[in-house]
């Protein structure tokens, strides 16, 4: 069963999300926020396995709440996914820099709810490759480009850091191992790898330190 709360402080959209869905069997809502701060506290009593936040709450925006999930290590098994109304909303990716694993327009069609909720619990990226170059490009792309250094960028070996790169472009497993002429599982191996050594949550995680640190250039073709 995956447990969710759900952070809105419209009542009636929380509602809708919450109706839509316990209609399987295998999601269940275990809680409501009306605010920020509220999410956090029960984040921290009831353990989810996926938050759904959205950006502009009172007390506490959804960013907030997701930094404050993401620096408690017992909610770290904790996957926050934000909720927007513009596919690229002006804080989305500020969300991701918090710590959020992705986010889902609020208009979403309801078999896409479902089946992104099940998508993040088990800790994958709700990032398409499409929406991925468009959310990062237009964000990462107005300040200077940065110098090819960040922490844990000497940790990753050379193909390493190539790995990540195509994942900060926006290609899935499959797709960079066709591009390095690599197996699948090859390509996973060194997916999961590059997040150890360098302590990130997950694949949306990884696409944020691609642009950070200067593996991928805005604007520069895959």
């Amino acid at each position: 069963m995956i447990r969710v709360l759900l952070a809105d402080d419209q009542p009636l959209i929380r509602a809708g999300f919450r109706a839509l869905l316990e209609l399987t069997d295998d999601i269940a809502v275990v809680g409501e926020a009306g605010d920020g701060a509220q999410a956090v506290e029960l984040a921290g009593r009831l353990r989810p396995d996926v938050a759904l936040l959205d950006v502009r709450m009172p007390l506490m925006d959804g960013i907030q709440a997701t930094r404050r999930i993401g620096a408690t290590p017992e909610l770290n098994d904790v996957r926050v996914v934000i909720l927007t109304n513009y596919a690229l909303d002006e804080y989305v990716f500020a969300a991701l820099r918090a710590g959020a694993s992705g986010f889902l327009l609020k208009d979403i069609e309801p078999g896409d709810l479902l089946q992104s909720v099940r998508v993040a619990a088990r800790g994958e990226a709700l990032l398409s490759p499409s929406v991925t170059r468009r959310l990062i490009e237009e964000y990462v792309s107005t300040p200077p480009r940065p110098a090819p250094s960040a922490p844990g960028l000497d940790r990753l070996t050379g193909r390493e850091r190539e790995i990540v790169a195509l994942v900060g472009r926006g290609l899935s497993n499959e797709e960079i191992a066709a591009h390095l002429v690599i197996s699948g599982a090859t390509a996973k191996t060194h997916v999961s790898r590059s997040m150890i050594k360098l302590g990130v949550r997950d694949r949306a995680q990884l696409v944020v330190f691609a642009y950070e640190s200067g593996l991928v250039v805005p604007g520069a073709s895959a």
